[in-house]
């Protein structure tokens, strides 16, 4: 297996890891959500790295061409749902479970898009808007998982700004990509 592969894989793994620190939260405390923040930070990074370690070594296999955005989807839709499932107790936080709900409907509808495409022989590469989103996402639910522990009301402003941006970009990058590639969608019917 080839560096980027695993570390999609590390990050596949970091996910039950989230998910067991998160049901622990009655033991270990409020430095629970740093510890989410830390291990939602490295499992973003990898992520980081496979892309750039695989694009300057063109290392392209049929595994992570699946399995990263896979991998990407899965570990930001468990954080949200963390975080949304956390809005119940601590409403100063702005993630209300509609959230996750947008974010799994682009990403649902865009790798409906992707599988039309492939079945009609064509690739389409992640667009810049779709890079932006991404990236805003996941910085917002780091800024959560550390600034939860306090109830500071310019710690929830800048998180409601930037899950505000994140939410935009969602939106419109989905919308983006949805009529770039409506011809293909068209076609297919």
């Amino acid at each position: 297996m080839n560096l980027p592969n695993k570390l999609t894989m590390i990050r596949m793994l970091l996910i039950p890891a989230m998910v067991a620190v998160y049901l622990a939260i009655g033991v270990i405390g409020a430095s629970t959500y740093w510890i989410l923040g830390v291990i939602f930070a490295v499992a973003s990074l990898t992520d980081y790295f496979d892309g750039k370690i695989a694009r300057k070594r063109n290392i392209v296999t049929t595994f992570g061409k699946f399995m990263d955005p896979l991998a990407d989807k899965l570990l930001v839709m468990t954080a949200l749902l963390i975080l949304a499932d956390n809005f119940k107790l601590m409403t100063n936080m702005w993630m209300p479970f509609w959230f996750p709900l947008v974010i799994l409907a682009r990403e649902l509808i865009v790798t409906s898009i992707r599988l039309v495409a492939v079945g009609e022989g064509k690739i389409i590469a992640a667009s810049n808007l779709g890079k932006y989103k991404t990236a805003t996402t996941m910085f917002a639910i780091v800024w959560y998982f550390f600034a939860m522990p306090y109830d500071l009301v310019w710690i929830n402003y800048i998180g409601w700004i930037i899950m505000g941006l994140a939410l935009l970009l969602t939106i419109v990058s989905g919308l983006d990509y949805f009529l770039k590639n409506k011809k293909i969608i068209c076609e297919s019917i």
